[in-house]
């Protein structure tokens, strides 16, 4: 059923979805990979494509910046869609000299300063978990492809840009152990537990506060080639 946020009829969308946060991130996917993919969402721009991959039926759609974004997305996608599966693949900043541009991630973890999962439901946990089964069948592809990707505690933050005078990188990595930062996944996982859902996160290094490198906008749009084979060999196994 169409929400105020999603055009799409209910069986427009597949029951497991990518999502990047970039809508031509998810253009790109979907043009670049799916088989005959269909636009069936443009409502705000975020858009959502539905094709098929290695025969099984997968949706790519944006969900936007920041939590309350992918929050009120991946929502709608679990409650009102009767989507099984989300896997988020995003860009992150590396925390440590371990992690390189174009390195690949899984979460295993989400900590967050975020109040998104107190003010939805009540929750008090800093850290949130994603789905192990997911998180397995993307190990499986990425062995399967002989990629390397870094499992991980990530830092789900609510800013991109903060004070001098506030912790920094350095803080996060050393005292919640987090390898890298992004904006979202703390919500999706969120999301994922209260309706009883699958979630993961893949992401990709587009910059490094260690060592100041950074990728530009449009390879953050398209030369996120590992991630996307990943997630898209993981859903396939998991449509």
């Amino acid at each position: 059923m169409p929400t105020p946020h999603n055009q799409a009829a209910t069986n427009e969308i597949a029951k497991v979805v990518l999502m990047p946060g970039d809508p031509l991130r998810a253009k790109f996917i979907a043009e670049t990979f799916l088989e005959n993919p269909r636009l069936v969402n443009q409502v705000r721009n975020c858009f959502a494509y539905t094709g098929t991959y290695n025969g099984k039926a997968i949706t790519v759609m944006s969900s936007g910046m920041g939590m309350p974004s992918i929050g009120i997305y991946s929502y709608e996608l679990y409650k009102f869609y009767d989507v099984e599966c989300i896997i988020r693949v995003g860009s992150a900043g590396a925390y440590t000299n371990e992690l390189a541009l174009f390195d690949v991630v899984l979460a295993d973890s989400a900590w967050s300063q975020s109040s998104y999962a107190k003010c939805q439901s009540g929750e008090t946990s800093d850290v949130l978990l994603p789905s192990p089964e997911v998180n397995a069948e993307i190990e499986k592809a990425a062995d399967k492809l002989g990629e390397k990707i870094t499992t991980a505690r990530i830092h789900s933050s609510d800013v991109f840009y903060a004070e001098k005078n506030m912790p920094t990188f350095k803080n996060f990595h050393e005292e919640h152990g987090c390898v890298c930062v992004e904006m979202e996944s703390f919500a999706l996982f969120h999301n994922a537990k209260m309706t009883g859902k699958k979630a993961a996160c893949l992401l990709t290094i587009s910059d490094s506060l260690v060592d100041h490198t950074e990728t530009t906008a449009e390879e953050r749009q398209t030369s996120f080639h590992k991630m996307m084979k990943i997630a898209l060999e993981a859903a396939a196994e998991l449509a």
